[in-house]
């Protein structure tokens, strides 16, 4: 058997460490891990836990593994804002989401044999019958709760601030989740790898390794143009064009569909006609746009972009990724899916292609933030307050560090560039902290954060070369 050497333990940790709320065997092999794989693994989870860095809760599969420090019992308790008469479990019996009797009456109709549900066709009064700040999907009481478990410190900073505090964390939860969501065979622990070193998991296809860079690509894009990003047209056909890059052909990407589409599964039929498409697009956002509680608008999204199937395709990707943009603009926890079992996702979907029906969606919905909420309270506890210098900073930082690395600059060199670029860029009484916090950057550069600075493994690996001489 091959040694197990301390990198492969510290990668299984930091996974670990970035989910509190712990992660199945599932999660760290993938859906199609093999049985060598999981043995592989379960000997190095045997390892941290004999080491004290990590532990287990449950037997069989129900078994979930833990950071030593993390634990489910100190996060918030779930809400539930109507009392569940029924329970939506995954796969491996795991997760279960308590379901509202509205929410557990459409799974039971949308699990009937797809013979027995009827056609049918885009319903556009479900649209045009939603009045923003009139009608609510999501009431009252479920919008305070939320808020209450969504809130965080830095809702007075600018737009973006705590999506990029935790954006190495959020580039592999919402990548992996929504990926999974759509069928991905990648693991937890191979997206995170992939995500931060560019190194591609043995025996996944093309399609599966450009679907997580592509989800990466746009979550990136949210966050960087946070002050910017809105539901409009520049956000959502740029964040389609991203998450469709290399996926569909360059005439579909980032372009409302001119042609039919048919969803496989259901009887549903989304509209054909080009220019109604445009019209029906254009008042979902501005429907969304009016909507002034975040949660509300991003309910909204997540029900309406996949039930008008706006693009040739990835359109449940794209209202996954929508479905954030009112959190980072209010400096709210995102909701990243973390958990969220596929066939729920499915049915609740069905409902409102089929029924128009927002009950079970609603209940997933509010399970799904509830359970990102309290993930990211307590990876923010572990973080500590944001350091709001480099937060200020962040992009110049980011530039610099980029730079150096690019040009494989010495230690000598790279000291005089800092020193250059803060008496030109920065204000005198920031010069000295920027220098060092640019030297800390470069200093703590390593191989799992470089994908932060957008530089290529091949190119961190050759400045690290110069680095260390």
């Amino acid at each position: 058997m091959a040694k197990i050497t301390e990198p492969e333990l510290a990668v299984i940790e930091r996974v670990l460490q970035g989910r509190p709320d712990g992660v199945s065997m599932s999660d760290l092999v993938g859906g199609g891990g093999s049985e060598t794989q999981r043995r592989a693994m379960r000997l190095r989870l045997s390892k941290l836990i004999e080491g004290g860095r990590a532990r287990s809760e449950g037997e069989r599969r129900w078994t979930r593994y833990f950071a030593a420090q993390s634990s489910v019992a100190s996060a918030a308790p779930t809400t539930i804002v109507a009392p569940p008469t029924d329970l939506a479990m995954d796969a491996d019996g795991a997760v279960a989401i308590p379901l509202s009797p509205s929410g557990a009456e459409v799974r039971r109709l949308v699990q009937r044999p797809e013979i027995e549900r009827d056609p049918v066709g885009y319903e556009r009064t479900f649209l045009s019958s939603y009045q923003p700040n009139v009608t609510a999907y999501l009431p009252q009481s479920a919008r305070d709760h939320l808020q209450r478990i969504g809130a965080i410190d830095a809702q007075s900073q600018p737009a973006g601030t705590y999506a990029r505090h935790i954006l190495d964390r959020l580039l592999i939860d919402l990548s992996w989740s929504s990926s999974k969501l759509e069928g991905n065979t990648y693991s937890i622990l191979d997206t995170q790898t992939l995500i931060e070193q560019g190194r591609v998991a043995e025996g996944k296809s093309a399609e599966e390794t450009t679907m997580i860079l592509n989800h990466k690509n746009a979550i990136e894009f949210l966050v960087e143009a946070a002050d910017d990003i809105g539901f409009n047209r520049y956000t959502l056909l740029n964040l389609h064009s991203l998450l469709a890059d290399n996926l569909l052909d360059a005439e579909a990407t980032g372009k409302l569909r001119q042609r039919i589409v048919s969803i496989s599964g259901t009887p549903y039929t989304p509209l054909a006609t080009p220019q109604v498409i445009d019209e029906c697009f254009n008042e979902l956002l501005a429907k969304a746009d009016a909507i002034k509680n975040p949660f509300e608008q991003s309910f909204f999204a997540s029900i309406h972009l996949p039930y008008l199937q706006p693009f040739a395709d990835v359109n449940k990707r794209v209202s996954r990724l929508a479905a954030n943009i009112p959190f980072i603009k209010s400096n709210l926890a995102p909701v990243s899916f973390i958990d969220v079992p596929k066939d729920l996702y499915v049915e609740a979907m069905l409902g409102v292609y089929e029924l128009n029906k927002i009950d079970l969606a609603r209940d997933m919905f509010i399970w799904a933030f509830e359970r990102s909420a309290r993930r990211y309270a307590a990876i923010q506890q572990s973080f500590g307050a944001p350091d709001e210098f480099r937060l200020r900073y962040r992009e110049q930082l980011r530039s610099l560090v980029s730079q150096i690395v690019r040009e494989r600059q010495s230690r000598g060199i790279a000291s005089r560039a800092i020193e250059q670029f803060a008496i030109e860029l920065i204000p005198m009484r920031d010069k000295q902290a920027f220098v060092q916090a640019a030297q800390s950057e470069l200093i703590g550069l390593h191989e799992g954060n470089f994908a932060r600075y957008k530089v290529r493994p091949s190119e961190f690996y050759a400045w690290k070369g110069v680095w260390e001489a």
